[in-house]
């Protein structure tokens, strides 16, 4: 009997192949965005996830009452490594990063990449797998470098490279041969190695070769600029850390410092979603919500299509029951032609799913994962879509049909079928309605999109290109540079060269306090520094409402500085 029942489906589906296709395309596309959005989400639910001892691993992250006066997610250098020092009945383990960019160089190849110059704790903290080397004690000695399986590839052409040698250039433009003493396998993504979207580091030195990339303030509690991490003894909460911080805050910290800062012992494992305001996990939300909205119009539409076509079987509901067809037969006959369509368009989405991930991941940003990168439990996903998705569709015009008296079906009288019009003429207003509000939002938020970039930044962004060129800031290193940027200037394609230690992009780290001589420093405000050369104005063309910009004498000059509308009002 259950092969009968499919047996007839199957010959309903090729009888009205064009309805069957139109159902199955429309369902399996809104399917297939379901599936995209939903491994996007899934994927960003998994960041920090994957760290060894996940829930006892935290991040200090610094309040400032002055929000400009800081960095939110570095805290004081010393802090993480004296309250392990200090209270190791709390606090299993520490790490603290310094991420820097330099060349690194291996025979022809001389590349920019990133580099985390950290504790050797690194490796044992978090659980990050070696390919090659020993983990325990890749990180220990100076000169030392762990990288990973790509970069090992990209510069030595395989991954068995522990005892080879790569080099790394200095601030001061100078090589040093560092031994690599570990590979890494594939690092998950992390807001360890990859604080925010401008820190990727791929390459891993131990703190103790600071002496080739010099950080004196490392350990001085006025370097406010460290990434921190702690990770906590079991049982442990944040709660018994507030304390011990604010003793050591008040204990070493100087100047108006503890008054203008907080603490804050963030868990890692939720860090990902909740730094921001939560603007991940908000835009998790809507993206969850789009997924929602596209698959109930796909399942509306299905249905819609479904209950229009059903009416024309009357003749052969009848028929059934004459020859002795029963109701709830007929209700399993319409459910398992409606459930199978939907199994059909569900396969169809999941073959399109390898096709267009790598789409939908350049439209995002991020790499969307395979299928086999799902837990096992994942399968019941699809199979709950295509059995409640199928019952939704094909319930109602069976349960309708089906309740027809047999003389008024055989005849094809089905008194104007009324009773499925509302339905469908319901379920298309809704669907009008819904495209509608969705046309104004998309014209509303287009309208926002252009107002946001058609706004002035208070300089000509238009044709400026900016280049990294090797950075030595010693008197030799500046001059260098110097005849890089007059070397550009006298090229005919180039109108005006500037040269700078930042570019206007919001991602300048230097602050300084800034008050007017005479009054009370406590009242300071903080204030974004920006090192340029004479050519600053003239290249970015930013008006210049009072005085003049800096004139070239051959020299440094501390005494002077430019100021912006802003800063000269505060």
């Amino acid at each position: 009997m259950i092969k009968n029942y499919f047996i007839v489906a199957w010959r309903n589906i090729i009888k009205r192949r064009f309805n069957s296709f139109v159902n199955i395309i429309g369902l399996s596309i809104g399917i297939l965005f379901t599936f995209l959005i939903g491994a996007y989400v899934w994927n960003e639910l998994q960041v920090n996830n994957k760290l060894k001892n996940a829930k006892n691993q935290y991040i200090l992250l610094s309040d400032w009452k002055d929000v400009n006066a800081g960095v939110g997610i570095t805290t004081f250098g010393p802090l993480a490594k004296r309250l392990k020092e200090d209270y190791p009945n709390l606090v299993a383990n520490y790490y603290r990063g310094d991420f820097i960019t330099q060349i690194v160089s291996k025979g022809d190849k001389h590349l920019r990449e990133g580099i985390d110059v950290g504790d050797s704790t690194l490796l044992t903290m978090y659980g990050f797998e070696l390919l090659h080397g020993n983990y325990r004690t890749a990180m220990n000695n100076p000169y030392s470098v762990v990288l990973t399986a790509d970069k090992a590839i990209k510069y030595f052409g395989r991954t068995d490279v522990v005892g080879e040698t790569i080099s790394i250039q200095s601030f001061s433009n100078t090589l040093h041969e560092f031994l690599i003493t570990g590979v890494l396998k594939e690092i998950p993504e992390n807001s360890v190695t990859d604080l925010n979207n401008e820190n990727h580091h791929r390459f891993f030195i131990p703190a103790s070769t600071f002496s080739y990339f010099p950080r004196p303030d490392r350990e001085d509690w006025a370097n406010t600029d460290i990434p921190s991490y702690i990770e906590l003894k079991n049982g442990v909460t944040v709660k018994e850390l507030e304390k011990p911080i604010q003793q050591l805050l008040k204990q070493n910290v100087p100047g108006y410092l503890p008054q203008n800062i907080t603490i804050r012992v963030a868990s890692l494992k939720d860090f990902y979603l909740q730094n921001d305001k939560g603007l991940v996990k908000k835009m998790l939300y809507a993206l969850s919500f789009v997924a929602a909205f596209i698959l109930l119009m796909a399942v509306i539409n299905f249905i819609n299509i479904s209950i229009s076509s059903s009416s024309t079987r009357i003749k052969e509901i009848g028929v059934r029951k004459v020859l002795g067809g029963l109701r709830k037969q007929i209700i399993i006959q319409f459910l398992i032609e409606s459930i199978l369509l939907v199994l059909l368009a569900t396969l169809l989405g999941m073959l399109l799913y390898p096709i267009t991930r790598h789409f939908f991941g350049e439209l995002v940003g991020k790499e969307i994962p395979e299928f086999s990168s799902f837990p096992v439990y994942f399968i019941f996903i699809p199979a709950i879509l295509v059995l409640v998705v199928g019952i939704l569709a094909g319930l109602y015009p069976a349960i309708i049909l089906s309740a027809r008296k047999s003389a008024d079906s055989i005849k094809g009288k089905l008194k104007s079928n009324k009773e499925n019009v509302w339905m469908r003429k319901s379920l298309a207003g809704f669907q009008f309605c819904m495209a509608c509000i969705v046309a104004i939002a998309a014209l509303i938020v287009s309208q926002q999109v252009n107002y946001f970039f058609s706004q002035s930044l208070g300089y000509n962004k238009e044709f400026i290109v900016s280049s990294q060129v090797p950075r030595n800031w010693t008197p030799e290193g500046v001059r260098k540079m110097e005849i890089v940027r007059n070397e550009f200037a006298l090229l005919p394609q180039v109108s005006h060269v500037t040269l700078s230690y930042e570019i206007p992009n919001g991602m300048n780290g230097g602050r300084i306090p800034f008050y007017k001589a005479g009054d009370d420093s406590t009242q300071a405000i903080s204030t974004q520094l920006l090192f340029t050369d004479e050519y600053y104005l003239d290249t970015y063309q930013v008006p210049i409402r009072a005085g003049s910009f800096f004139i070239s004498t051959g020299e440094f000059d501390s005494s002077k500085i430019v100021v912006n509308e802003t800063a000269a009002k505060e």
